[in-house]
């Protein structure tokens, strides 16, 4: 199971890779992940709002709690108006993060009329993929497992400890479904720039959907402490179009 067929439609550039001293998200690729990084950059305005404020308030009661500028103690033990408002006010900043935060969970979890089905099996230490939806018979099936690439055997441009031997090809602009599961321990399908996070549980089918917006090589790896080898066993999606795509599955089918 070779992926020679598109190994030139996309450069090792467009690949969407962990960075070194990467502090941000890497660039979204699909709707959940651009509401996932949007609500991340409003929920963080409202925390340094927050922080400010609450940083200031301390200052000012450090600052003024001295007896040099206050030779008089305060008598006021409560306040009816500030009670409320420390009460009401920060009621209203959760209401504001959950509506758009409840929005976009229950969006993830919609599954619009898919496509295309891709089943993801996890085991120690490799992933393992079907294409069920082309399955003719149980000879014509497309099924491969896909392992990490030993560090002596990489060629030159390709990331280490991220690249595998068969990469999952999907296309883009078309509505997905992935059934994730495990063989034996738990697992974590994890693709940062598609908004995909989903644990692998022995014996559970696990669905979650997406929509790919454009072509790149998508790198992750499993999320989950899984033993030994925990860290190495990668994901690599190719995002390809659709006509690719349909070159590709025609291929492993003659194949």
């Amino acid at each position: 199971m070779s992926n020679l067929l598109l190994s030139f439609i996309l450069p090792v550039s467009s690949c969407d890779a962990p960075e070194a001293w990467q502090l941000y998200f890497q660039e979204a690729a699909t709707p959940t992940m651009e509401g996932i990084v949007n609500l991340h950059n409003d929920i963080m305005a409202i925390i340094t709002f927050v922080a400010i404020f609450t940083c200031w308030m301390l200052f000012r009661t450090i600052y003024l709690f001295d007896s040099s500028r206050n030779k008089v103690a305060s008598k006021v033990v409560h306040g009816t108006t500030i009670e409320l408002i420390w009460t009401i006010f920060p009621s209203f900043i959760l209401i504001t993060i959950a509506v758009p935060s409840f929005a976009l969970l229950y969006s993830m979890d919609e599954v619009i009329d898919p496509a295309i089905t891709l089943k993801v099996i996890g085991h120690q230490w490799y992933w393992s993929y079907e294409y069920s939806d082309y399955n003719a018979s149980e000879e014509d099936t497309i099924a491969f497992d896909s392992y990490m690439i030993a560090e002596d055997d990489l060629e030159l441009g390709q990331i280490r400890l991220l690249e595998v031997d068969n990469r999952v090809i999907l296309p883009v602009n078309t509505h997905i479904r992935v059934l994730i599961t495990s063989t034996d321990v738990i697992h974590a399908w994890a693709v940062p720039s598609l908004g995909i996070k989903c644990d692998a549980y022995p014996g559970r089918l696990n669905q979650v959907n997406t929509f790919i917006k454009r072509e790149g090589i998508f790198h992750g790896q499993c999320s989950e402490l899984c033993g030994v080898n925990h860290g190495f066993m990668p994901i690599v999606v190719e995002a390809v179009s659709l006509q690719d795509y349909v070159s590709w599955v025609s291929a492993q089918l003659e194949g």
